[in-house]
């Protein structure tokens, strides 16, 4: 087993980098769970990444968020500094949700039939609002677990993690997905490059 050290801004990035890991084709332990909420610890903790990926594979999955490009935020987070061979950062244009929205198999299966699904969700300008308007058009369980209540200062509802988390592991499809979203397609391919590479180098796994 290849052992993989997932870093993640939130639940809902941990809960696709799982999926992702899973449909790599070697098997793999993502073992050691790197998360706290937001970028922060992510971007603050770059150097004790590159030291991690000197033991094992790290994948690293953030949100562009405002930054305007991926290059941009490359940039600002890695500076000049070349990456390790075994350390994966990726990048979901703008957020996370955008490789949500993308599968509209599944998302039809969450929110069902109500509402225009983005045909290119990493142009959306932010995501996850378009997705809490979507969810506002759902059945009432779901409705009422995504979408905040009246007055609430959280901006989602409170089983927001819980039920997509839950729907990621048994809906979402990275491959349907990554026909909508080039940035989530463009992680799966060096995801699938790096694990072949992996293999190559060591006959064991």
């Amino acid at each position: 087993m290849m052992p993989v050290a997932l870093a993640t801004e939130d639940i809902l990035s941990e809960a696709i980098g799982f999926r992702l890991l899973a449909e790599l084709p070697v098997p793999v332990t993502p073992g050691l769970l790197l998360r706290k909420d937001g970028f922060g610890y992510l971007r603050s903790g770059m150097n004790n990444w590159r030291q991690l990926a000197q033991h094992q594979t790290v994948l690293i999955l953030t949100d562009l968020d405002q930054v305007a490009c991926p290059v941009e935020l490359k940039a600002q987070w890695l500076g000049k500094k070349p990456l390790p061979a075994n350390l994966m950062f990726r990048i979901a244009v703008r957020e996370i949700e955008s490789w949500v929205l993308a599968d509209h198999e599944a998302m039809r299966k969450l929110i069902g039939k109500k509402g225009t699904l983005p045909p290119e969700p990493d142009t959306l300008p932010d995501p996850k609002q378009h997705l809490l308007k979507l969810a506002k058009l759902a059945a009432r369980p779901v409705r009422q677990d995504l979408v905040k209540e009246a007055g609430a200062v959280a901006s989602q509802g409170i089983g927001y993690n819980q039920r997509l988390t839950a729907w990621i592991s048994s809906e979402w499809s990275p491959e349907r997905a990554a026909q909508r979203s080039p940035s989530l397609q463009r992680t799966r391919i060096r995801l699938h490059e790096l694990a072949l590479r992996l293999q190559a180098e060591n006959h064991e796994y």
